[in-house]
């Protein structure tokens, strides 16, 4: 994976959530969410290719954990500037 895409949503001035996009193909969607921490969601295709990590707090965890993420579902990490935004929100 070159690149993620990045979205931060606030609501009064703070960070609520976070998604990051991942690779998908034209026409993809999600049909399951599976929680695997209480802090991130991993969104999943039909075909189990995984479309999205919804960080629940993203004050909360570190840039090193959402790596993690990227470990655990077996998909390149993202280079770490990429992530930055998350720091600052």
């Amino acid at each position: 994976m070159k690149t993620v895409s990045l979205q931060i949503t606030y609501r009064k001035g703070k960070p609520f959530a976070a998604y990051i996009y991942l690779s998908r193909r034209n026409g993809q969607k999600s049909v399951r969410t599976e929680a695997i921490s209480e802090d991130f969601l991993i969104d999943y295709a039909q075909d189990e290719t995984p479309l999205g990590i919804e960080i629940v707090s993203p004050g909360m965890v570190s840039i090193d954990e959402i790596q993690a993420v990227f470990d655990r579902l077996r998909i390149s990490r993202p280079p770490r500037i990429e992530l930055e935004p998350l720091k600052a929100a």
